[in-house]
C-alpha cells in the first residue's frame, strides 16, 4: 500500500516537472528566435548598402561628409562615430571618479549614511526619462557654456556633461556592489599590519576590485553609446568633426532618429541609416564582450 502510495504521489510531481522544462524551454528559444531575427533583420538591410547601392564600406567607416540629398550623394559616416566614442568616452571620465568615490563613501566610509540616503537618491537618476535629461541640459548647462566658454554652448562637453549624470547610477551601483562583495579578510589584514582606512582602500580595495568597477564603466560607455533623444538636445547635429569639445557634432543614434523618418524604404539613404544602426549593434556586441573578459578577471 506504502509503494502505490508513493507513485500516486510521484505523478503529479513528474507531471509538473515536465510541463516546467517544456514552458522553459519555449521561453528560451522564443528569446533565441527573437534575438537571431533582430540581428538578422538589422544586418541584411544595413549590407544592402554595400552589396546592393554599390556605396563602399571604407567610404562609409572613414567619410568626411554626410550629404545624402547632394546631386552627388556622400555617404561619410565618420562624424557620427567620432562623435559617438567622444562623448560616451568623456561622459565616462566624468561619471567613473564620481560613482568610484560615492561607492567608497557608502561601502567604506560611512554604510549606515550612504546606504540610507545617498543610495536612494543615486538610483532616483536611473529613473528620470531621458528627456528631461536633454531639457535640463538645454535650459541650464548649454546657457551655461554659452556664457563662459566661447561657441554656443552646444556641443560634446554639454552633451558629455548629461550623459555623465545618466550613467552615473550603473557605474555606482555596480562599484558598490563589487566593494560590498569583497571578503572581509583582505581588509582586516591590511588593517592588522599597521594601515591606515585609505590606505587600505587605495592598496586593497580598489586595486582588488578593478575589473569589477571596469565592467561599470564599460556598461555605462554602452548605456551611452545608445543614447539618442537627451543628446540630441544638446549636441547640435552638425555632420562633421568637431575641433573643440564646444562645437557642434553629431551621434550615430541622433543621425538616425532624425532622419530615418523622413527617407522612403529601400533607398540608399534608408540603407545608409540602417548601416549605421548596424553599427550601434556590432558595437553593443563588442561591449558585451569585453564585459564578458572582465567578468571572468573579477573572480577572486
Amino acid at each position: 500500500m506504502a509503494k502505490s502510495y508513493e507513485r500516486q504521489e510521484a505523478k503529479p510531481h513528474l507531471a509538473e516537472e515536465w510541463v516546467g522544462k517544456v514552458y522553459t524551454f519555449v521561453c528560451i528559444l522564443f528569446l533565441v528566435i527573437t534575438i537571431f531575427s533582430m540581428v538578422y533583420f538589422v544586418a541584411s538591410k544595413g549590407l544592402s548598402t554595400f552589396f546592393v547601392n554599390d556605396v563602399k564600406i571604407g567610404d562609409l567607416l572613414t567619410g568626411l561628409k554626410w550629404s545624402p540629398e547632394a546631386d552627388i550623394p556622400l555617404y561619410g559616416a565618420l562624424p557620427f562615430i567620432f562623435g559617438s566614442f567622444s562623448t560616451s568616452i568623456l561622459a565616462a571620465l566624468i561619471a567613473a571618479p564620481l560613482g568610484f568615490c560615492a561607492a567608497v563613501f557608502m561601502v567604506e566610509i560611512s554604510p549606515k549614511f550612504g546606504r540610507k540616503y545617498l543610495q536612494p537618491v543615486i538610483e532616483l537618476l536611473a529613473g528620470i526619462p531621458s528627456v528631461v535629461y536633454g531639457f535640463v541640459g538645454l535650459s541650464v548647462i548649454v546657457p551655461f557654456f554659452r556664457d563662459v566658454f566661447p561657441g554656443q554652448g552646444i556641443g560634446i562637453a554639454a552633451g558629455a556633461l548629461v550623459l555623465s549624470v545618466m550613467i552615473l547610477p550603473t557605474i555606482t551601483t555596480i562599484a558598490t556592489d563589487a566593494l560590498a562583495a569583497l571578503p572581509s579578510g583582505l581588509k582586516e589584514g591590511s588593517y592588522a599590519l599597521g594601515s591606515t582606512r585609505f590606505q587600505t582602500i587605495y592598496r586593497i580595495v580598489l586595486p582588488t576590485t578593478l575589473p569589477a568597477q571596469m565592467t561599470g564603466i564599460v556598461l555605462g560607455i554602452a548605456r551611452a553609446f545608445g543614447e539618442a533623444l537627451a543628446v540630441q538636445m544638446v549636441i547640435g547635429n552638425a555632420p562633421h568633426i568637431p575641433h573643440s569639445l564646444f562645437e557642434s557634432t553629431s551621434t550615430l543614434t541622433s543621425a538616425i532618429t532624425l532622419s530615418m523618418g523622413n527617407t522612403a524604404m529601400g533607398s540608399v539613404h534608408n540603407n545608409a541609416l540602417w548601416s549605421l544602426g548596424l553599427i550601434l549593434m556590432m558595437m553593443t556586441f563588442l561591449f558585451v564582450f569585453i564585459i564578458r573578459m572582465l567578468e571572468r578577471r573579477s573572480k577572486l
